[in-house]
């Protein structure tokens, strides 16, 4: 029996075990691996909200921009050119222009004279009667550009342009320096059609 517990004994000794430095010098770095981790899950969680915003922005300026080259594909001929503004003849499906009321699908579109104004921070849309440049009521689209005064340009020239290009720059929503740049533009397809 003393036998036994002596090789008892002896195996407990061979068990290899942490001593108390190495004990605290592993402690002491799953802290610093912790607090890391920390460190950048705060981070994350801090700068969410601005990445949502920006991401926000950048799909609303899409559906703007898609919506104005819509426009200006089935567009006739532009009548007010400018770096901010542009207005020019184009199919609506609304009951009269101005009016929010939808044509049913199977009622033809309209002739109206859709306006785009952009200022110092937003842009608004304004439908008139064909050849009414002033007037009407406008709505905003749009708010948060970074450059009201180079939003439309023209090809082959302003005098007489068959192609419009809209660029909308959207400031950084943290108050950075960084923009982002969404572009895109139309031919007026039905420019040489009589309608």
């Amino acid at each position: 029996m003393i036998a036994r517990l002596r090789r008892r004994l002896r195996a407990c000794g061979r068990e290899a075990g942490l001593t108390l430095v190495e004990l605290l010098v592993a402690s002491a770095m799953g802290v610093i691996l912790m607090g890391a981790v920390g460190s950048l899950l705060i981070s994350a969680v801090r700068d969410q909200p601005a990445a949502s915003q920006k991401a926000a922005d950048i799909q609303t300026a899409r559906w703007v921009l898609a919506r104005m080259t819509r426009e200006l594909r089935s567009g006739f001929a532009v009548h007010t050119i400018g770096t901010s503004t542009v207005s020019f003849e184009t199919l609506v499906r609304h009951a009269s222009c101005g009016s929010s009321a939808a044509l049913p699908a199977t009622t033809p579109a309209i002739k109206c004279e859709v306006r785009y104004s952009c200022s110092v921070s937003s842009c608004t849309r304004t439908e008139t009667p064909p050849g009414v440049t002033t007037g009407g009521t406008a709505i905003k689209i749009f708010s948060g550009l970074n450059n009201a005064a180079n939003v439309f340009s023209y090809l082959p020239n302003e005098t007489t342009p068959t192609y419009v290009r809209v660029t909308l720059s959207l400031p950084s929503p943290t108050g950075g320096g960084g923009t982002t740049t969404v572009s895109d533009g139309a031919s007026l397809r039905n420019a040489t059609l009589a309608y």
